[in-house]
Protein backbone atom coordinates (compact mmCIF):
# COMPACT_ATOMS: atom_id res chain seq x y z
CA UNK A 1 0.00 0.00 0.00
CA UNK A 2 1.44 3.19 -0.67
CA UNK A 3 2.26 6.13 2.14
CA UNK A 4 -0.18 8.61 2.55
CA UNK A 5 0.90 12.28 3.28
CA UNK A 6 -1.25 14.12 4.74
CA UNK A 7 -1.22 18.03 4.21
CA UNK A 8 -3.68 21.13 5.25
CA UNK A 9 -3.55 22.78 1.38
CA UNK A 10 -1.88 19.80 -1.25
CA UNK A 11 -1.93 22.50 -3.51
CA UNK A 12 1.05 24.05 -1.68
CA UNK A 13 2.74 20.96 -0.96
CA UNK A 14 6.45 21.66 -2.45
CA UNK A 15 7.53 18.33 -3.06
CA UNK A 16 7.07 15.29 -5.88
CA UNK A 17 7.28 12.28 -4.66
CA UNK A 18 7.38 8.99 -6.44
CA UNK A 19 4.69 6.15 -5.14
CA UNK A 20 3.32 8.92 -2.48
CA UNK A 21 -0.44 9.81 -2.46
CA UNK A 22 -0.95 13.37 -0.86
CA UNK A 23 -4.00 14.46 0.28
CA UNK A 24 -5.69 17.37 2.06
CA UNK A 25 -6.45 17.04 6.17
CA UNK A 26 -10.13 17.22 5.50
CA UNK A 27 -10.39 15.06 2.60
CA UNK A 28 -8.64 12.43 5.18
CA UNK A 29 -11.04 13.01 7.75
CA UNK A 30 -14.12 12.88 6.12
CA UNK A 31 -13.71 10.84 2.80
CA UNK A 32 -15.12 7.12 3.37
CA UNK A 33 -12.11 6.12 1.03
CA UNK A 34 -9.79 6.59 3.80
CA UNK A 35 -11.69 5.65 6.80
CA UNK A 36 -11.99 1.89 5.24
CA UNK A 37 -8.45 1.47 4.52
CA UNK A 38 -6.63 -1.46 6.08
CA UNK A 39 -2.84 -0.61 7.34
CA UNK A 40 -2.31 2.53 6.19
CA UNK A 41 0.84 3.83 6.73
CA UNK A 42 -0.05 7.34 7.32
CA UNK A 43 2.53 10.78 7.68
CA UNK A 44 1.06 13.75 9.27
CA UNK A 45 2.21 16.83 7.64
CA UNK A 46 0.03 19.18 8.85
CA UNK A 47 1.00 23.00 10.00
CA UNK A 48 -0.87 22.97 13.33
CA UNK A 49 -0.51 20.02 15.53
CA UNK A 50 -2.60 21.34 18.98
CA UNK A 51 -5.39 19.99 20.55
CA UNK A 52 -8.34 19.64 18.69
CA UNK A 53 -6.94 21.08 15.73
CA UNK A 54 -6.82 19.37 12.14
CA UNK A 55 -3.37 18.06 12.35
CA UNK A 56 -3.98 16.44 15.67
CA UNK A 57 -7.56 14.84 14.74
CA UNK A 58 -5.62 13.20 11.79
CA UNK A 59 -2.70 11.52 14.18
CA UNK A 60 -5.81 10.40 16.32
CA UNK A 61 -8.43 9.45 13.38
CA UNK A 62 -5.66 6.80 11.71
CA UNK A 63 -4.82 5.13 14.98
CA UNK A 64 -8.56 4.67 15.67
CA UNK A 65 -9.24 3.10 11.83
CA UNK A 66 -5.72 1.04 12.70
CA UNK A 67 -3.76 3.42 10.17
CA UNK A 68 0.14 3.79 11.50
CA UNK A 69 0.56 7.57 11.52
CA UNK A 70 3.99 9.67 12.08
CA UNK A 71 3.74 11.03 14.30
CA UNK A 72 1.21 9.61 16.41
CA UNK A 73 -0.57 10.91 19.54
CA UNK A 74 1.34 9.80 21.57
CA UNK A 75 4.75 11.92 20.03
CA UNK A 76 2.47 15.01 19.81
CA UNK A 77 1.72 15.02 23.72
CA UNK A 78 5.23 13.89 24.17
CA UNK A 79 6.67 16.91 22.42
CA UNK A 80 4.45 19.43 24.39
CA UNK A 81 5.77 17.92 27.79
CA UNK A 82 8.42 19.48 30.02
CA UNK A 83 9.34 16.46 31.97
CA UNK A 84 9.52 14.50 28.70
CA UNK A 85 12.10 16.83 27.05
CA UNK A 86 13.96 17.29 30.31
CA UNK A 87 14.20 13.71 30.74
CA UNK A 88 15.02 13.22 27.21
CA UNK A 89 17.45 15.91 27.08
CA UNK A 90 19.37 14.09 30.38
CA UNK A 91 19.65 10.78 28.70
CA UNK A 92 20.77 12.22 25.24
CA UNK A 93 23.05 14.54 26.99
CA UNK A 94 26.76 13.08 26.16
CA UNK A 95 25.30 12.50 22.65
CA UNK A 96 24.16 16.31 22.62
CA UNK A 97 27.58 17.68 24.36
CA UNK A 98 29.85 15.55 21.92
CA UNK A 99 27.60 16.77 18.63
CA UNK A 100 27.77 20.35 19.39
CA UNK A 101 31.23 20.34 21.10
CA UNK A 102 33.20 22.38 18.08
CA UNK A 103 30.38 25.03 17.71
CA UNK A 104 31.20 28.48 19.38
CA UNK A 105 27.69 30.21 19.33
CA UNK A 106 25.56 30.25 22.08
CA UNK A 107 22.40 28.62 20.17
CA UNK A 108 22.02 26.29 17.41
CA UNK A 109 19.36 24.54 15.68
CA UNK A 110 19.18 21.22 13.96
CA UNK A 111 16.48 20.39 11.19
CA UNK A 112 15.95 16.94 10.93
CA UNK A 113 14.36 15.09 8.09
CA UNK A 114 13.47 11.85 7.76
CA UNK A 115 15.97 11.35 10.63
CA UNK A 116 18.47 12.49 9.02
CA UNK A 117 20.33 16.08 8.48
CA UNK A 118 22.05 17.73 6.13
CA UNK A 119 25.62 17.78 7.89
CA UNK A 120 26.75 13.60 8.14
CA UNK A 121 28.42 14.91 11.25
CA UNK A 122 24.74 15.66 13.28
CA UNK A 123 23.52 11.79 11.61
CA UNK A 124 24.09 10.52 15.00
CA UNK A 125 22.04 13.11 16.81
CA UNK A 126 19.37 13.48 13.95
CA UNK A 127 18.71 10.00 14.31
CA UNK A 128 18.70 9.64 18.38
CA UNK A 129 15.80 12.57 18.31
CA UNK A 130 13.67 10.91 15.44
CA UNK A 131 13.91 7.99 17.32
CA UNK A 132 12.51 9.53 20.69
CA UNK A 133 9.79 11.48 18.58
CA UNK A 134 9.36 9.36 15.34
CA UNK A 135 8.12 12.49 12.73
CA UNK A 136 8.91 13.20 8.93
CA UNK A 137 10.48 16.52 9.95
CA UNK A 138 11.81 17.76 13.54
CA UNK A 139 13.30 21.09 14.07
CA UNK A 140 15.44 21.23 17.31
CA UNK A 141 16.62 24.18 19.01
CA UNK A 142 19.73 23.90 21.29
CA UNK A 143 21.27 26.56 24.11
CA UNK A 144 23.79 27.02 26.29
CA UNK A 145 24.24 29.88 28.99
CA UNK A 146 27.16 31.41 29.47
CA UNK A 147 29.83 30.60 31.88
CA UNK A 148 33.02 32.34 32.43
CA UNK A 149 34.48 29.66 34.24
CA UNK A 150 33.84 26.42 31.39
CA UNK A 151 35.74 25.84 28.63
CA UNK A 152 35.23 28.38 25.74
CA UNK A 153 33.14 29.98 28.09
CA UNK A 154 29.95 28.12 27.96
CA UNK A 155 28.25 25.59 29.87
CA UNK A 156 26.62 22.69 28.58
CA UNK A 157 24.14 22.53 25.75
CA UNK A 158 20.44 21.62 26.45
CA UNK A 159 17.62 20.51 24.09
CA UNK A 160 15.26 24.20 24.58
CA UNK A 161 12.56 22.87 22.51
CA UNK A 162 11.64 20.22 19.68
CA UNK A 163 8.75 21.01 17.30
CA UNK A 164 7.20 19.63 13.68
CA UNK A 165 7.92 20.90 10.75
CA UNK A 166 5.71 21.43 7.99
CA UNK A 167 6.66 20.85 4.65
CA UNK A 168 6.44 24.72 3.60
CA UNK A 169 8.47 25.72 6.39
CA UNK A 170 12.10 23.58 4.52
CA UNK A 171 13.96 26.26 3.26
CA UNK A 172 14.58 26.14 -1.07
CA UNK A 173 18.01 25.04 -0.21
CA UNK A 174 17.26 21.87 1.85
CA UNK A 175 14.48 20.84 -0.52
CA UNK A 176 16.75 18.15 -2.65
CA UNK A 177 18.49 16.91 0.79
CA UNK A 178 14.44 16.26 1.94
CA UNK A 179 13.22 14.48 -1.39
CA UNK A 180 16.42 12.44 -1.84
CA UNK A 181 15.43 11.31 2.10
CA UNK A 182 11.60 11.17 1.95
CA UNK A 183 12.11 8.87 -1.03
CA UNK A 184 15.03 6.60 1.19
CA UNK A 185 12.81 6.65 3.92
CA UNK A 186 9.39 5.56 2.10
CA UNK A 187 11.52 2.91 0.77
CA UNK A 188 12.30 1.19 3.65
CA UNK A 189 9.40 1.62 5.23
CA UNK A 190 7.70 -0.88 7.13
CA UNK A 191 7.97 -4.22 4.74
CA UNK A 192 4.62 -4.56 2.75
CA UNK A 193 3.29 -8.01 4.81
CA UNK A 194 2.55 -10.95 2.47
CA UNK A 195 -1.12 -11.34 1.71
CA UNK A 196 -1.51 -14.24 3.85
CA UNK A 197 -0.13 -12.71 6.92
CA UNK A 198 -2.35 -10.73 9.21
CA UNK A 199 0.19 -9.04 11.47
CA UNK A 200 3.48 -7.54 11.96
CA UNK A 201 5.97 -7.70 14.33
CA UNK A 202 9.14 -6.31 15.23
CA UNK A 203 12.30 -8.16 16.90
CA UNK A 204 14.41 -6.32 18.30
CA UNK A 205 18.14 -7.40 18.32
CA UNK A 206 21.46 -5.95 17.41
CA UNK A 207 24.13 -8.79 16.18
CA UNK A 208 26.80 -6.87 17.44
CA UNK A 209 25.66 -7.36 21.28
CA UNK A 210 28.16 -8.78 22.61
CA UNK A 211 25.75 -10.69 24.88
CA UNK A 212 22.68 -10.74 23.34
CA UNK A 213 19.84 -13.03 24.83
CA UNK A 214 18.97 -15.07 21.75
CA UNK A 215 21.84 -16.07 18.76
CA UNK A 216 20.68 -15.69 14.91
CA UNK A 217 19.84 -19.32 14.31
CA UNK A 218 17.34 -18.32 17.36
CA UNK A 219 16.22 -15.43 15.60
CA UNK A 220 15.81 -17.02 12.32
CA UNK A 221 13.72 -19.71 13.98
CA UNK A 222 11.29 -16.76 15.51
CA UNK A 223 10.79 -15.35 12.34
CA UNK A 224 9.83 -18.71 10.50
CA UNK A 225 7.48 -19.99 13.32
CA UNK A 226 6.17 -16.25 13.44
CA UNK A 227 5.14 -16.96 9.64
CA UNK A 228 3.62 -20.13 9.98
CA UNK A 229 1.20 -18.28 12.64
CA UNK A 230 0.09 -15.12 9.79
CA UNK A 231 2.80 -12.70 11.58
CA UNK A 232 4.88 -11.14 9.54
CA UNK A 233 8.36 -11.00 11.38
CA UNK A 234 11.65 -8.69 11.13
CA UNK A 235 14.39 -7.68 12.47
CA UNK A 236 14.43 -4.08 14.05
CA UNK A 237 17.98 -2.39 14.45
CA UNK A 238 18.50 -0.08 17.63
CA UNK A 239 19.13 2.44 14.82
CA UNK A 240 16.06 2.35 13.43
CA UNK A 241 13.74 2.17 16.43
CA UNK A 242 11.80 5.35 15.17
CA UNK A 243 9.39 3.20 12.65
CA UNK A 244 8.19 1.29 16.16
CA UNK A 245 4.98 2.64 15.25
CA UNK A 246 4.28 0.69 12.15
CA UNK A 247 4.18 -2.56 13.84
CA UNK A 248 1.61 -4.87 15.67
CA UNK A 249 4.22 -6.25 18.15
CA UNK A 250 7.62 -5.66 19.66
CA UNK A 251 9.61 -8.45 20.99
CA UNK A 252 12.83 -7.30 22.69
CA UNK A 253 15.94 -9.64 21.97
CA UNK A 254 18.17 -7.30 23.85
CA UNK A 255 19.96 -7.55 26.85
CA UNK A 256 17.24 -4.55 28.91
CA UNK A 257 17.65 -2.48 31.59
CA UNK A 258 15.91 0.71 32.83
CA UNK A 259 18.71 3.73 31.97
CA UNK A 260 18.74 1.81 28.53
CA UNK A 261 17.16 2.72 25.36
CA UNK A 262 14.99 -0.48 25.35
CA UNK A 263 13.37 0.43 28.39
CA UNK A 264 12.18 3.82 26.45
CA UNK A 265 11.59 2.20 23.63
CA UNK A 266 9.13 -0.55 25.27
CA UNK A 267 7.60 2.35 27.12
CA UNK A 268 6.76 4.65 23.37
CA UNK A 269 5.75 1.19 21.96
CA UNK A 270 3.31 0.26 25.03
CA UNK A 271 1.91 4.08 24.59
CA UNK A 272 1.29 3.30 20.66
CA UNK A 273 -0.52 0.14 21.78
CA UNK A 274 1.49 -2.77 20.61
CA UNK A 275 2.00 -5.71 22.68
CA UNK A 276 5.51 -5.42 24.10
CA UNK A 277 7.78 -8.31 25.40
CA UNK A 278 9.33 -7.10 27.90
CA UNK A 279 7.23 -4.72 28.35
CA UNK A 280 8.38 -1.84 30.45
CA UNK A 281 6.70 -3.01 34.01
CA UNK A 282 8.41 -6.55 33.57
CA UNK A 283 11.64 -4.57 32.99
CA UNK A 284 11.70 -2.18 35.61
CA UNK A 285 10.44 -4.98 38.67
CA UNK A 286 13.09 -7.82 37.14
CA UNK A 287 15.79 -5.13 37.19
CA UNK A 288 15.92 -4.79 40.80
CA UNK A 289 16.15 -7.23 43.84
CA UNK A 290 14.70 -4.86 46.27
CA UNK A 291 11.11 -5.01 44.61
CA UNK A 292 11.39 -8.49 44.52
CA UNK A 293 12.51 -9.08 47.85
CA UNK A 294 9.56 -7.36 49.07
CA UNK A 295 7.16 -8.51 46.73
CA UNK A 296 8.40 -12.30 47.81
CA UNK A 297 8.23 -11.46 51.35
CA UNK A 298 4.75 -10.04 50.66
CA UNK A 299 3.46 -13.16 49.05
CA UNK A 300 5.36 -15.97 50.74
CA UNK A 301 7.55 -16.80 47.98
CA UNK A 302 9.59 -19.44 49.15
CA UNK A 303 13.40 -17.62 48.87
CA UNK A 304 16.42 -17.97 50.77
CA UNK A 305 16.61 -15.29 53.88
CA UNK A 306 16.90 -12.14 52.45
CA UNK A 307 17.83 -8.47 54.26
CA UNK A 308 16.91 -5.33 52.30
CA UNK A 309 20.03 -3.53 53.48
CA UNK A 310 21.00 0.39 54.12
CA UNK A 311 23.53 2.13 56.34
CA UNK A 312 21.61 1.97 59.40
CA UNK A 313 21.30 -1.75 59.02
CA UNK A 314 23.93 -3.33 58.42
CA UNK A 315 25.01 -4.70 61.43
CA UNK A 316 21.47 -6.94 61.45
CA UNK A 317 23.29 -8.65 58.21
CA UNK A 318 25.08 -11.56 60.68
CA UNK A 319 22.19 -11.78 62.69
CA UNK A 320 19.23 -11.95 60.01
CA UNK A 321 20.76 -13.86 56.95
CA UNK A 322 24.22 -15.34 58.95
CA UNK A 323 27.76 -15.50 57.45
CA UNK A 324 28.94 -16.59 54.18
CA UNK A 325 26.16 -14.21 52.70
CA UNK A 326 25.68 -13.16 48.85
CA UNK A 327 25.49 -9.28 48.75
CA UNK A 328 23.60 -8.11 45.10
CA UNK A 329 23.13 -4.54 43.81
CA UNK A 330 19.42 -4.64 43.30
CA UNK A 331 20.17 -4.21 39.27
CA UNK A 332 22.99 -6.21 39.25
CA UNK A 333 23.11 -8.78 36.47
CA UNK A 334 25.72 -11.83 34.26
CA UNK A 335 26.59 -12.26 38.11
CA UNK A 336 28.47 -8.65 38.19
CA UNK A 337 27.11 -6.72 41.04
CA UNK A 338 26.71 -9.66 43.04
CA UNK A 339 29.54 -10.57 45.74
CA UNK A 340 30.14 -12.96 48.77
CA UNK A 341 31.16 -11.79 51.80
CA UNK A 342 32.55 -15.13 54.13
CA UNK A 343 33.26 -13.03 57.22
CA UNK A 344 32.35 -9.36 58.92
CA UNK A 345 35.59 -8.22 57.61
CA UNK A 346 34.18 -9.32 53.98
CA UNK A 347 31.54 -6.95 54.71
CA UNK A 348 33.17 -4.35 55.72
CA UNK A 349 35.37 -4.35 52.29
CA UNK A 350 32.37 -4.83 49.75
CA UNK A 351 29.64 -2.87 51.41
CA UNK A 352 31.23 0.61 50.26
CA UNK A 353 31.51 0.09 47.26
CA UNK A 354 28.04 -1.58 46.25
CA UNK A 355 26.39 1.44 48.74
CA UNK A 356 28.74 3.84 46.33
CA UNK A 357 26.09 2.83 43.49
CA UNK A 358 22.72 2.14 45.48
CA UNK A 359 21.07 3.60 48.77
CA UNK A 360 19.23 0.16 49.07
CA UNK A 361 21.33 -3.61 48.31
CA UNK A 362 19.89 -7.15 49.21
CA UNK A 363 21.55 -9.08 51.31
CA UNK A 364 20.81 -12.99 50.84
CA UNK A 365 22.15 -16.34 52.87
CA UNK A 366 24.95 -18.27 51.15
CA UNK A 367 23.24 -21.14 49.72
CA UNK A 368 25.72 -23.63 48.01
CA UNK A 369 24.22 -25.75 44.68
CA UNK A 370 25.87 -27.35 42.26
CA UNK A 371 23.30 -25.67 39.81
CA UNK A 372 20.20 -23.29 39.76
CA UNK A 373 17.03 -24.42 38.16
CA UNK A 374 15.93 -22.16 35.98
CA UNK A 375 12.03 -22.18 34.81
CA UNK A 376 11.24 -20.35 31.47
CA UNK A 377 7.45 -18.97 31.97
CA UNK A 378 5.16 -17.22 29.42
CA UNK A 379 2.19 -15.64 30.29
CA UNK A 380 1.65 -17.48 33.70
CA UNK A 381 2.39 -20.70 32.33
CA UNK A 382 5.63 -23.00 32.53
CA UNK A 383 7.42 -23.32 29.25
CA UNK A 384 10.96 -25.04 29.73
CA UNK A 385 13.24 -26.12 32.56
CA UNK A 386 17.27 -26.09 32.27
CA UNK A 387 19.38 -26.73 34.60
CA UNK A 388 22.48 -24.22 34.64
CA UNK A 389 25.42 -25.67 36.43
CA UNK A 390 27.73 -23.43 38.19
CA UNK A 391 31.53 -22.42 36.38
CA UNK A 392 34.29 -24.38 36.87
CA UNK A 393 35.71 -23.77 40.26
CA UNK A 394 33.31 -21.19 41.08
CA UNK A 395 30.07 -20.26 42.95
CA UNK A 396 27.99 -18.20 40.44
CA UNK A 397 26.81 -19.15 37.31
CA UNK A 398 29.54 -16.90 35.03
CA UNK A 399 32.85 -16.36 35.89
CA UNK A 400 34.28 -12.89 35.25
CA UNK A 401 37.78 -11.86 35.74
CA UNK A 402 38.07 -10.03 38.80
CA UNK A 403 39.94 -7.28 37.52
CA UNK A 404 37.18 -6.16 34.28
CA UNK A 405 37.00 -2.48 33.35
CA UNK A 406 33.60 -0.73 33.76
CA UNK A 407 33.33 -1.07 30.02
CA UNK A 408 32.79 -4.59 30.41
CA UNK A 409 29.68 -4.01 32.71
CA UNK A 410 26.50 -5.05 31.32
CA UNK A 411 22.97 -3.68 31.42
CA UNK A 412 20.29 -6.64 31.96
CA UNK A 413 18.76 -8.70 34.54
CA UNK A 414 19.48 -12.14 33.36
CA UNK A 415 22.19 -13.76 35.02
CA UNK A 416 22.94 -16.38 32.38
CA UNK A 417 22.74 -13.60 29.21
CA UNK A 418 24.96 -13.82 26.37
CA UNK A 419 26.54 -17.22 27.20
CA UNK A 420 28.18 -20.31 25.23
CA UNK A 421 27.15 -22.95 27.79
CA UNK A 422 28.63 -26.48 27.95
CA UNK A 423 31.73 -24.69 26.40
CA UNK A 424 33.84 -23.07 28.87
CA UNK A 425 35.34 -20.65 26.31
CA UNK A 426 35.81 -17.40 27.74
CA UNK A 427 33.33 -14.86 26.19
CA UNK A 428 34.49 -11.26 27.42
CA UNK A 429 36.82 -12.59 29.81
CA UNK A 430 34.27 -14.91 31.19
CA UNK A 431 33.61 -18.52 31.68
CA UNK A 432 30.60 -20.22 31.71
CA UNK A 433 28.61 -23.65 33.00
CA UNK A 434 26.93 -25.96 31.10
CA UNK A 435 23.36 -25.98 30.46
CA UNK A 436 21.46 -28.68 31.06
CA UNK A 437 17.89 -29.06 28.93
CA UNK A 438 14.88 -31.11 30.99
CA UNK A 439 11.14 -32.04 29.86
CA UNK A 440 9.12 -29.55 32.29
CA UNK A 441 7.46 -32.68 33.73
CA UNK A 442 10.76 -34.04 34.49
CA UNK A 443 11.41 -30.81 36.72
CA UNK A 444 10.63 -31.44 40.40
CA UNK A 445 6.71 -29.99 41.26
CA UNK A 446 7.99 -27.54 44.04
CA UNK A 447 10.64 -26.30 41.96
CA UNK A 448 8.34 -25.20 38.62
CA UNK A 449 5.24 -24.44 41.33
CA UNK A 450 7.63 -21.83 42.94
CA UNK A 451 8.73 -20.32 39.38
CA UNK A 452 5.40 -20.14 38.35
CA UNK A 453 3.89 -18.13 41.78
CA UNK A 454 6.79 -15.96 41.39
CA UNK A 455 6.79 -14.98 37.51
CA UNK A 456 3.32 -14.01 38.06
CA UNK A 457 4.18 -11.21 40.57
CA UNK A 458 6.28 -9.85 37.58
CA UNK A 459 3.64 -9.62 34.74
CA UNK A 460 2.48 -11.74 31.74
CA UNK A 461 5.27 -12.08 29.93
CA UNK A 462 8.21 -14.27 28.91
CA UNK A 463 10.21 -14.75 32.38
CA UNK A 464 13.12 -16.91 33.27
CA UNK A 465 13.37 -17.90 36.91
CA UNK A 466 16.31 -18.87 38.82
CA UNK A 467 16.10 -21.30 41.67
CA UNK A 468 17.98 -23.56 44.12
CA UNK A 469 16.49 -27.27 45.41
CA UNK A 470 17.81 -27.44 48.51
CA UNK A 471 16.71 -30.38 50.04
CA UNK A 472 13.63 -30.99 47.73
CA UNK A 473 12.73 -27.35 48.95
CA UNK A 474 12.18 -24.65 46.16
CA UNK A 475 13.95 -21.04 46.70
CA UNK A 476 13.28 -18.74 44.20
CA UNK A 477 16.69 -16.33 43.61
CA UNK A 478 15.23 -14.13 41.24
CA UNK A 479 12.97 -13.27 37.99
CA UNK A 480 14.29 -12.25 35.25
CA UNK A 481 12.66 -10.48 32.03
CA UNK A 482 14.45 -10.99 28.22
CA UNK A 483 15.38 -14.66 29.07
CA UNK A 484 17.56 -16.99 27.29
CA UNK A 485 16.42 -18.55 24.53
CA UNK A 486 19.09 -19.81 22.10
CA UNK A 487 19.26 -22.29 19.48
CA UNK A 488 20.82 -25.48 21.12
CA UNK A 489 19.97 -24.76 24.81
CA UNK A 490 16.83 -23.99 25.70
CA UNK A 491 15.46 -25.63 23.08
CA UNK A 492 16.81 -28.83 23.44
CA UNK A 493 13.34 -30.29 24.37
CA UNK A 494 10.80 -28.47 22.46
CA UNK A 495 12.64 -27.48 19.28
CA UNK A 496 10.53 -25.52 16.79
CA UNK A 497 7.06 -25.88 19.48
CA UNK A 498 9.00 -23.67 21.83
CA UNK A 499 9.35 -20.65 19.13
CA UNK A 500 5.77 -21.17 18.30
CA UNK A 501 4.57 -21.05 21.69
CA UNK A 502 6.14 -17.77 22.02
CA UNK A 503 4.38 -16.61 18.87
CA UNK A 504 1.36 -17.80 19.61
CA UNK A 505 1.22 -15.71 22.64
CA UNK A 506 2.06 -12.56 20.61
CA UNK A 507 -1.00 -13.96 18.58
CA UNK A 508 -3.10 -14.52 20.74
CA UNK A 509 -2.51 -11.00 22.55
CA UNK A 510 -2.59 -8.85 19.38
CA UNK A 511 -6.13 -10.37 18.52
CA UNK A 512 -7.36 -10.04 21.84
CA UNK A 513 -6.27 -6.49 21.68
Amino acid sequence: MIPIVVVEAPERWPFEIKGVEVVSAREYLTDPTYQELRGAAVYNLCRRYGYQTLGYYVSLLAEARGHRPLPSVATLQALHLTPVMRSVSDELDDLVQRSLRPLRSAEFELSIYFGRNLARRYDPLARALFNEFPSPMLRARFRRDPDPGAEKGFGPWRIQSIRLVAGTDVPDTHVPFVLEQAARFFRRRAPVVPREAKWSLAILWDPDDPSPPSNERAIRKFIRAAAELGIHAEILSPDDTGRIVEYDALFIRETTGVNHRTYRLARRAEHEGLVVVDDPESIIRCSNKVFQAEAFQRHRIPAPRTLVVHKGNVDQIEGEVGLPCVLKRPDGAFSQGVVKAKDAAGLERELPALFAQSDLLVAQAWTPSTFDWRIGVLGGEPLYACRYHMAKGHWQIIRAPVDRTPEEETLGSGPAGGRKPGTGIPEAGRTYGRVETVPIEEAPEAIVRAAVRAARLMGKGLYGVDLKDVEGRALVIEVNDNPNIEFGYEDKVLGDELYLTIMRHFLDRIEAR
